[in-house]
């Protein structure tokens, strides 16, 4: 294995499995999706570590995850994430997280891939074009259409936006 793409491994995993997760809602099929990523990422190293190595793996793990989701058609089950450890009480951040968690689930698998390249990764709207493949006017749609959704579904994350803590 070369060092330079162990390196790259090293530093970026923890940030690109907590992508595949919210892709896939699931640790474990999120654990398989970087695995499968990285494994595919590897074979072509040598022509992809000069440029944007992470924008690789992104698409690969979003076309993957399609391509399972695809295949298998799988009803998708939450598994909840232990509550943090420390002193207070958690429970409305735990609940908001499992509501937004949820809310993620039932949108579609590109809304949900827009969502969580342009929220999450914080990608411009012609870099989650080019990750996923499609016209910056297909992201803007797809990622409309998801906000609307999700505030539908998780109407309490109204509140919790900088906006309507302000009025």
């Amino acid at each position: 294995m070369s060092e330079s793409f162990r390196e790259f491994v090293v530093q970026r995993s923890p940030a690109l499995s907590r992508t595949a997760y919210l892709l896939t809602g699931d640790h474990q099929l999120a654990e398989d999706l970087l695995q499968s990523a990285l494994a595919r990422t590897y074979r072509h190293w040598r022509r992809i570590r000069d440029g944007d190595p992470e924008a690789y793996v992104r698409r690969v793990m979003y076309h993957q995850q399609v391509s399972w989701w695809r295949r298998r058609r799988v009803v998708e089950r939450l598994d909840a994430t232990p509550a943090e450890r420390g002193g207070g009480d958690h429970s409305e951040e735990t609940a908001l997280r499992l509501s937004v968690v949820a809310a993620l689930r039932r949108l579609t698998a590109r809304q949900r891939a827009v969502v969580v390249l342009r929220y999450y990764e914080d990608l411009t709207e012609a870099q989650v074009a080019e990750t996923l493949g499609c016209s910056v006017g297909t992201v803007k749609r797809h990622g409309h259409d998801a906000v609307r959704r999700l505030r539908d579904l998780v109407p309490e994350l109204l509140e919790r936006t900088p906006e309507r803590s302000e009025r």
